[in-house]
């Protein structure tokens, strides 16, 4: 089977930084959905058409990937708002109660960056914002969508998970 949208492939990658330190590595096969939200559109416009078997090397943009790095994302809160023991890599969705910072989206997971005695930097973009990406991709199944993750345009998995030098238990997803 080719792949084909929708579709659900089973892929393997390594993914590195422009410099090429490593990101991410997925060593055990991984599905996602090729046509719904899974995938940056350039990784699913090098599947499309490829069968099992099919390994690639891309070079992703920022604006292919995580987008590029927006310094209106990032904020200072007052340190009050904050439960005692707030460290670096704290990650809230939205601002917390009581935020003064005036128009900034609530949908975004802020991740805590620096902790002050008065206030809190919070930074609304992803991890990997700005970054250039390298990928070593290869395909290890294709099989048809179920209806249910047609319509919910994903099978539910986690797409990265980030290595911050954090533990497993504590790394971004």
């Amino acid at each position: 089977m080719q792949v084909t949208r929708p579709c659900v492939v089973s892929l393997r990658w390594r993914l590195e930084d422009a410099q090429g330190q490593l990101i991410d590595e997925l060593t055990e096969p991984m599905e996602f959905l090729v046509g719904g939200d899974d995938l940056f559109a350039k990784v699913e416009e090098a599947l499309e058409g490829q069968a099992v078997g099919f390994e690639t090397d891309l070079a992703l943009q920022p604006e292919e990937a995580f987008g590029d790095y927006d310094s209106n994302l990032v904020c200072f809160e007052a340190r009050g708002l904050f439960p005692d023991g707030v460290e670096p890599g704290l990650q809230i969705e939205g601002l917390p109660e009581g935020a003064a910072t005036e128009g900034m989206p609530q949908d975004v997971v802020y991740t805590v960056t620096e902790v002050y005695p008065e206030h809190v930097v919070l930074d609304g973009n992803h991890p990997l914002a700005g970054i250039g990406l390298r990928m070593h991709l290869t395909l290890l199944d294709v099989r048809a969508a179920t209806e249910a993750e047609a319509q919910a345009g994903s099978v539910g998995e986690p797409i990265f998970m980030v290595q911050t030098g954090a533990p497993p238990d504590e790394q971004i997803h």
